[in-house]
């Protein structure tokens, strides 16, 4: 075996998913067919389900001063995205900076990364997976016990394994480009007679434009230039940005996409490799990281030997189903704001609606990930499945939250080096203890904390024979 993990893709779901792994012990190797870093940020919002996380892993300070905005949108309908969180709102980086600074992390915990590798080939053989690949020193093989395609969109490894990728195709698309040199007004959302545009301009001078021209059919078989930016600018706006320096210039269409099954054996699949989504408000970046946090622990336990195989099929029951809910209220949106004036009536009710405030919480909430909650067992405590912000999750264990007591260590030490201990009440569950699990996720909670030993064995593992001898 040359590595435990091999993670196809250095993108930020790819990244962080390198950095979970080491963080829970696992040896783990990056595979990226790009010589060297993007330099254009497609997505520049992380939201505050993310942010919460950055903060349980002490990374959110490295990101420093960021613009935060309350305010974001549903379908290009203002909404209010306030709610209980650390970190309530949108907060802008670009995505060159997120990845930066996770490429950072993931080398500073002990991630191998190797660039130029152009993965080929991806085939099962029993107790491994044999990796093939084009690189500047010719065709390389690679095994590992597991692969983790984060290869985005165009997956090859989604196409190498021939996985069921239902979903619908293209019918729309927005052009956008990021243009030095003009002066136009920002627009958020602007619907005209011909189209919507938007025009953001950043402290740099850099203006990132947007534009989507009413029942124009989805270019096929060619990037998008500076020209066609320019042109339906034009059409829509009747503004000329000809003389503008362009930066970058791409497009994306509301292709809606999900993989049937996000475990193929030894194969999984995180980020856009397992979801395709119109980019709306920077859901997809923040979906794939939050993938990537909910499989690293679990992959990792695995690995280790410490937890059956089964616990992956944790990973695509909950992450499938978070998918499942966002690429729905995507769907809703690109409606919303790409539909042409026959949808104006329907936006006039959802406005109205979002008006109403537990409307507008259970839609933030879903656009923000505040909301989300993981399948829990019906004898569980209501709270179970529920994240459990604020919480020192640095190390990238478990963590049992109960008052200090012979019961509590003597449970402890059968999860020697998988579950620490802290004390104190857990005002979110209205009980004295709880377990909470290296994503930050309710597992358990209750009031003796040795009710917990089956959720222990469940997400943790069983106590192996000297740590039964230390309890």
């Amino acid at each position: 075996m040359d590595t435990p993990i091999a993670v196809v893709g250095a993108g930020p779901a790819g990244l962080m998913l390198a950095a979970e792994l080491r963080l829970g012990g696992a040896q783990v190797t990056v595979l990226e067919r790009r010589d060297r870093p993007a330099t254009e940020s497609r997505a520049s919002t992380l939201h505050a389900r993310t942010m919460e996380i950055l903060a349980s892993r002490g990374l959110r300070e490295l990101f420093g001063e960021l613009p935060c905005e309350p305010r974001g949108h549903f379908g290009g309908i203002p909404m209010d995205l306030t709610l209980p969180s650390d970190f309530p709102g949108q907060w802008k980086v670009p995505q060159t900076r997120t990845e930066a600074l996770l490429a950072d992390r993931a080398r500073s915990l002990g991630a191998e990364v190797r660039r130029g590798w152009t993965v080929r080939g991806v085939t099962a053989a029993g107790d491994h997976v044999r990796v093939t690949a084009d690189t500047a020193r010719g065709p390389r093989e690679l095994r590992a016990a597991y692969v983790v395609a984060c290869d985005g969109q165009d997956s090859t490894v989604r196409t190498l394994l021939g996985a069921d990728f239902p979903g619908r195709p293209a019918r729309r698309e927005m052009l956008r480009a990021d243009v030095g040199g003009i002066d136009v007004p920002n627009r958020r959302f602007e619907r005209r007679e011909r189209g919507m545009v938007v025009a953001a301009r950043n402290p740099a001078g850099v203006t990132r434009v947007m534009v989507h021209e009413f029942g124009r059919p989805v270019r096929a078989g060619r990037e998008p230039d500076f020209g066609d930016v320019v042109d339906a600018w034009k059409r829509v706006t009747g503004e000329d940005l000809s003389g503008g320096d362009p930066l970058w210039v791409n497009a994306f269409d509301d292709t809606d996409r999900q993989l049937a099954r996000y475990r193929h054996g030894r194969v999984l699949f995180a980020g856009d490799a397992a979801h395709v989504q119109m980019p709306i408000g920077g859901q997809a970046l923040n979906l794939g990281l939050q993938d990537a946090v909910n499989l690293g622990w679990k992959l990792a336990a695995v690995a280790g030997g410490r937890v059956p195989a089964d616990l992956l099929d944790t990973y695509h029951d909950e992450r499938h189903a978070a998918g499942r809910q966002v690429l729905a209220n995507i769907r809703a949106q690109a409606e919303l704001l790409l539909g042409t004036a026959a949808v104006e009536p329907v936006r006039a009710v959802v406005a109205a609606l979002l008006a109403a405030e537990p409307n507008r919480v259970r839609l933030a909430g879903v656009v923000s990930g505040l909301g989300l909650r993981y399948p829990a067992g019906p004898d569980d405590h209501p709270a179970v499945g529920t994240r459990l912000p604020g919480v020192d999750l640095h190390d990238g264990r478990g963590l049992l939250v109960a008052a200090p007591s012979t019961a509590r260590d003597a449970i402890a030490a059968g999860w020697r080096g998988r579950v620490r201990t802290a004390s104190g009440p857990v005002p979110a569950t209205g009980t004295t203890a709880a377990l909470i699990r290296p994503d930050g996720h309710l597992a358990w909670a209750g009031t003796d904390p040795t009710a917990a030993r089956p959720a222990l064995t469940r997400w943790f593992g069983p106590i192996d024979r000297r740590e039964k001898e230390l309890s």
